[in-house]
């Protein structure tokens, strides 16, 4: 019978929380985290997986105060790459591409196919196939750039939602009615392609269409339409919003 793998996190959190909930259930045996305020030093004792689940700006320091360990030093920051768990014998990285809002929810993403991005030691990889999940690498070069794509698929996303909140919050029109077309635009692209879902007047070059919506636009909505136009239209022909809209 094969021994189930032994995590403890350190800086539990809704991500250290998810990941706990979540592998406990797959089998592993989870131990006491380290909190914060807690002395770091021993985490690796009985584990075989140090999993650092602190702010970005925190996991410098925390990994440096856990001791000397034949655990994996692993953390779960989606831009950051290896050197920053600093010298500890086998190091990794595993990076969720699911929002994790809560413990629970969370774990429930993890298991549900989940991709995640991983690098370092190989036991993430076995963490991940334990959740049924699914991984690729990403060089520590590319983290940030990664990282940012994963914000622009998933903050940004919800930014423009507020948007369609804000600007058709008064006319009457279901807030239903904007998501369906969201989640059918989504879907066309993950099909098509963006440049082959785009439709819309930047597609088209109808700027006489674009210039009405700036006109009925509160002006603090302006700048994020223009950037978006420009972007629609850079997927047709690279070149953006004529000087004059």
């Amino acid at each position: 019978m094969t021994v189930p793998p032994r995590l403890r996190v350190v800086g539990p959190g809704r991500s250290g929380g998810a990941f706990s909930l979540a592998l406990q259930r797959a089998g592993w045996v989870v131990l006491d985290p380290v909190r914060r305020g807690q002395d770091p030093s021993s985490a690796g004792e009985g584990a075989d997986l140090v999993l650092v689940t602190t702010p970005d700006d925190a996991i410098a320091a925390t990994a440096s105060g856990i001791g000397p360990t034949d655990a994996v030093v692993a953390h779960a920051s989606g831009s950051l790459g290896l050197a920053v768990l600093g010298a500890h014998r086998r190091v990794a990285g595993v990076h969720p591409l699911v929002s994790l809002p809560s413990a629970e929810l969370g774990a429930s993403r993890l298991a549900a196919g989940a991709w995640f991005a991983v690098a370092g030691d190989p036991l993430v990889q076995r963490l991940v196939s334990d959740l049924g999940g699914r991984w690729f690498t990403v060089a520590d070069e590319d983290r940030a750039a990664y990282h940012a794509a994963a914000v622009v698929a998933s903050n940004h996303l919800v930014a423009l939602i507020g948007q369609v909140e804000r600007i058709a919050g008064d006319l009457g029109v279901p807030p239903q009615a904007y998501l369906d077309l969201a989640a059918a635009t989504l879907a066309n692209a993950a099909s098509l392609g963006a440049a082959a879902a785009l439709t819309g007047p930047a597609a088209r070059g109808d700027w006489d269409t674009v210039r009405r919506h700036l006109r009925a636009l509160d002006p603090s909505e302006h700048e994020a339409y223009r950037a978006l136009a420009s972007a629609a239209r850079r997927l047709v022909d690279g070149t953006g919003l004529p000087d004059d809209v």
